[in-house]
């Protein structure tokens, strides 16, 4: 994970509009420990293979190889040698529908939980890629018909024996309700994956998210892949909008992507209500901010995703048909200048 640091309060003017700091990754002891402990152990190593081959038949020869191959490994990689190579929960196609067994739940704000769920087994992972979503399904003693959403974990792809879900519970929403009724171990059903937009590193050189309330979680996917693969150089801008501060949801985790990547992500917060000394946006994401922020259409190779609730959708980017159907591009970033292949929804 990131490390914390000091969370600096900023405004759009404060940031300094498309500039970026240099950034720098900083390094760990585990690695000065595995560059200087590990080859004190590795010169051990290489010793007994030498002495252990000039005892040893020829037909033990490559038995020997491959146990000092692998003993070399688990110096190379700590804590990893020993790991089952990890199977992907869902597979999509018709395998159907899998049920898991909610773990822990965790109380985030005043109507927003995390859910995990824990995978059939201890080394699974969810087999998702980015972007995609599952699918989860449940249905009451009462309902005619199950109730079907769309959640987008907020753990990483590569998490073993788990997902999380962050979930805000809504007035009259039945499977937001239903989860926060949820205790461990009930068990809910789930599908996928869903596949979203297909990413690959560097795909664009500067993608804008623009979200609302739980509509970050597949934002924060997206930045997920980015950051933590070295070879991405992708630049991201997030414009996040909610009604409180207490309702801004991985606060602490763009905190970090902003303080460790200062030359390539930055963050925009609007509130609906903000607190007495909130020093960023208030109001509604609109024109103003997002022509002040957003990397210009016509210059670089961008990409802008929008996902939240309907009001945000039509006040930005104009709604989706249909899931295989993004619909035309309308609202403000049509006003902007950006055209429908520059825009995608969630």
């Amino acid at each position: 994970m990131i490390a914390r640091h000091a969370f600096r309060a900023v405004s759009p003017m404060q940031h300094g509009i498309r500039r970026y700091a240099s950034d720098g990754a900083p390094s760990g002891g585990m690695n000065r420990w595995v560059k200087y402990g590990g080859g004190f152990f590795a010169v051990t190593f290489v010793a007994f293979g030498i002495a252990r081959a000039m005892t040893t038949e020829p037909e033990d020869m490559e038995k020997a190889k491959a146990e000092f191959e692998e003993n070399m490994a688990k110096i190379r990689n700590p804590g990893k040698a020993d790991k089952k190579p990890a199977n992907p929960t869902f597979k999509g196609g018709d395998q159907g529908w899998v049920d898991l067994k909610l773990e822990s739940v965790e109380e985030l704000n005043h109507n927003t939980r995390k859910f995990r769920f824990a995978l059939p087994d201890k080394d699974d992972v969810s087999g998702l890629q980015i972007a995609s979503a599952l699918l989860t399904k449940f249905k009451g003693p009462e309902m005619e018909k199950p109730v079907i959403r769309p959640y987008t974990p907020t753990s990483d792809e590569d998490a073993r024996g788990h997902i999380d879900l962050v979930v805000k519970r809504y007035p009259n929403g039945p499977m937001s309700e239903h989860l926060h009724n949820m205790e461990p171990p009930q068990r809910l059903d789930f599908k996928g994956p869903i596949p979203k937009y297909p990413w690959a590193p560097n795909k664009h050189d500067h993608i804008a998210l623009i979200a609302g309330g739980t509509g970050i979680t597949p934002m924060y996917q997206l930045c997920r892949a980015i950051f933590n693969n070295p070879n991405d150089k992708t630049k991201v801008t997030l414009v996040f909008g909610n009604v409180s501060e207490e309702d801004i949801l991985l606060k602490r985790e763009f905190e970090d992507l902003e303080n460790t990547y200062p030359q390539r992500f930055r963050a925009f917060y609007m509130l609906d209500k903000p607190a007495e000394g909130w020093m960023q946006g208030k109001g509604h994401i609109g024109k103003d901010l997002l022509k002040q922020v957003l990397p210009e259409p016509k210059v670089e190779n961008i990409k802008i995703f929008v996902c939240g609730p309907p009001g945000l959708y039509k006040a930005v980017s104009g709604m989706k048909k249909s899931p295989q159907d993004q619909g035309d591009l309308s609202g403000v970033l049509k006003e902007l200048g950006y055209e429908k292949e520059q825009v995608y929804k969630f």
